[in-house]
């Protein structure tokens, strides 16, 4: 097997910034949802339920797609598969962005957030391919380091440009934008030399553990959202938690007996390797704080979108600021340190949010500080969690190792976001005194149930920080090499 490029052509800034809109798309404009839901939901006039299911839903078709797309990269070639991701982008915003305010609503959200999904699922292992391919030495350090600046400052920025674009020109907009953005980014990839992976025979997809995989991620995804809802103990949900119970098991059997299993299992058996994408689960669980704080304070306090987002704009400059510092981490001390200083950092910025019960100056104040220690907390965590998992792998299984740990990213991130919005939406729309025994809520008390509920979700969030550490320290060695 070996790799079919251009033997002339070297990556240029054209190339880069044009993959680096492509990431962009998805990480600052279609992650603003975590942030403008509730502008989305009122306009469109759904149920607090279904956004829940639309905001999620994106970053689950994004990791439930994301190994295959990059094998289908490598196979019939990147340039070709990045392309499908960008036209893929501009149907997604499209169908997002010219949603009826009508029955039709919820067809066109859930469509466009699938197929944004599965966008990001084709440009994100596509373009990080061809900067392997097409850079070298310095100029690809320089490369990946401007790509994960789109990616991880993206979604620093995206509540903010969210609530900007929300206020001043409507939740479509953004969509728009997207689109246009996108359309650039094609134009710019066009006429790139193809880069392909050669291979010495057929080699053929595992269908059957792909389809029984999506049957069981997206039923969880329904049982998780949609629970509350629908009665923890109805038919509906009983049969839903059986159906990902029995597709999960025929899941695992087809992956034992595939030649090219979609998930190769026996990636697991380093223990380096299972701890640092265990890790990447929960930590990018935890982007439900972001959801679920951002709607306490339009919710409970009455901020606008852009009032709540403008207070992220510490989360924005730290992560983009520190990413570098995460790499130093790493050079000095190893994975294991800087990982569980960045886990302990991201629980003290869930932390501080967690006191709902004082005033909404205060609050504010405490929200800016805990919004920056959490993008200083996911910056440090990073660079030593990716090594970690990749570098103790033998090169043959780097690249499948690769793909199971952003999938890793990206459903921990859908599940995160899914069981932090159902637990807040269930609890709000009660009538609260969960913790009114425990906890004194001074000033309006018309809001409780939602500051409780904020509280309650938080706590989960800060749950997952703990299993996250548990997981490093059981399975990180100590000092600079292992």
């Amino acid at each position: 097997m070996n790799t079919q490029t251009s033997t002339t052509f070297k990556g240029n800034d054209k190339l880069l910034f044009g993959m680096i809109m492509g990431v962009v798309a998805f990480w600052m404009f279609a992650q603003t949802t975590l942030n403008i839901g509730p502008d989305m939901q009122k306009d469109l006039g759904i149920e607090a339920d279904i956004m829940n299911i639309a905001i999620a839903i994106t970053a689950l078709f994004s990791g439930m797609f994301i190994v295959v797309m990059g094998g289908f990269a490598d196979r019939i070639g990147r340039v070709k598969v990045m392309t499908w991701g960008f036209l893929l982008s501009i149907l997604g915003a499209a169908l997002i962005g010219f949603a009826p305010s009508s029955a039709l609503a919820t067809p066109f959200l859930m469509a466009g957030r699938a197929v944004q999904g599965l966008s990001a699922a084709c440009i994100m292992p596509a373009s990080l391919a061809l900067v392997k391919t097409y850079w070298d030495g310095t100029e690809r350090q320089r490369a990946v380091s401007m790509w994960s600046i789109g990616s991880w400052g993206g979604s620093g920025l995206c509540s903010l440009f969210g609530g900007f674009m929300a206020a001043n020109l409507g939740w479509r907009w953004i969509f728009f934008a997207c689109i246009a953005v996108s359309l650039t980014g094609m134009l710019m990839v066009r006429g790139t030399p193809e880069s392909k992976v050669e291979s010495g025979g057929e080699v053929k997809t595992d269908w059957g553990g792909i389809l029984t995989f999506m049957v069981t991620m997206v039923a969880l995804q329904i049982v998780v959202t949609q629970g509350n809802r629908l009665g923890w103990g109805s038919t509906a949900v009983i049969v839903l938690a059986v159906t990902a119970a029995v597709f999960g098991f025929l899941f695992a059997n087809f992956e034992k007996k595939a030649d090219k299993p979609f998930i190769d299992f026996s990636l697991f058996k380093n223990s380096i390797f299972t701890g640092a994408t265990i890790s990447n689960f929960m930590l990018n669980g935890v982007a439900g704080m972001l959801i679920v704080s951002l709607q306490l304070l339009q919710l409970g306090g009455g901020l606008s979108a852009q009032q709540a987002g403008m207070l992220t704009i510490g989360y924005a400059v730290t992560i983009i600021a520190f990413i570098r510092v995460g790499e130093k981490l790493l050079q000095r001390f190893g994975s294991r340190k800087p990982m569980i200083w960045g886990c302990l950092i991201t629980g003290l910025s869930i932390a501080m949010l967690m006191p709902t019960q004082i005033m909404l100056s205060q609050y504010q104040i405490l929200a800016m500080a805990a919004y920056a220690l959490f993008g200083i907390g996911l910056a440090f965590y990073a660079t030593p969690s990716t090594d970690a998992a990749l570098s103790n792998l033998p090169a043959e299984q780097a690249g499948a190792g690769a793909g199971i740990y952003k999938m890793a990213s990206s459903l921990g991130a859908a599940f995160g976001v899914a069981i932090s919005a159902a637990v807040f939406t269930a609890l709000r729309t009660g009538e609260g005194g969960i913790l009114g025994g425990v906890i004194d809520f001074v000033g309006r008390q018309d809001n409780v149930a939602v500051r409780e509920a904020a509280t309650v979700a938080l706590a989960i969030n800060l749950l997952m920080i703990v299993a996250a550490i548990i997981s490093i320290m059981l399975t990180i060695p100590k000092g600079k090499k292992h």
